[in-house]
């Protein structure tokens, strides 16, 4: 099954909107609000522009077993610079695509330098399993008779 169903359905779906932190933000104080909203990843953000992508993995392999204070490290040391990003015209496809090739569970959507959002990898699984269950019901429903005409 392709889906050719765009990245702007999967965040009209979920929801526009960033969750971000200024560069000098300490690593702990973004662990906290990713604990608070239960998100695996910030953007980093800098006079409107995407300056990077600091997730949970940054913190175990940059913070953690590197031995840095979690307190006084600034995300910008850490974080992932020069994001892979979207655009909302994007499909649900080349982003599972762009996220397999590239090793990375975020994608930010820019639209003309404008961030617009984020899907990750369980937005996309989730919207996949959604529209196959679309396609399902429509099956059964047209097996059975009952779709309409």
């Amino acid at each position: 099954m392709v889906l050719d169903d765009t990245v702007r359905a999967v965040l009209n779906h979920k929801g526009i909107g960033i969750c971000a932190v200024a560069p000098e933000t300490p690593v702990y104080s973004a662990l906290e609000i990713m604990a608070d909203r239960d998100i695996g990843a910030l953007l980093v953000v800098e006079d409107s522009q995407l300056c990077g992508v600091f997730s949970e993995r940054d913190y175990a392999r940059k913070v953690i077993l590197q031995g840095k204070a979690s307190k006084e490290t600034p995300v910008h040391e850490i974080m992932t610079s020069h994001p892979v990003t979207v655009s909302p015209t994007q499909t649900v496809d080349d982003c599972m695509r762009f996220m397999t090739e590239c090793r990375v569970r975020y994608l930010p959507v820019v639209d003309e330098g404008a961030v617009l959002g984020v899907v990750s990898i369980g937005d996309l699984v989730n919207w996949t399993i959604r529209r196959q269950e679309e396609e399902i019901h429509h099956l059964h429903h047209y097996i059975d008779g009952s779709y309409p005409a």
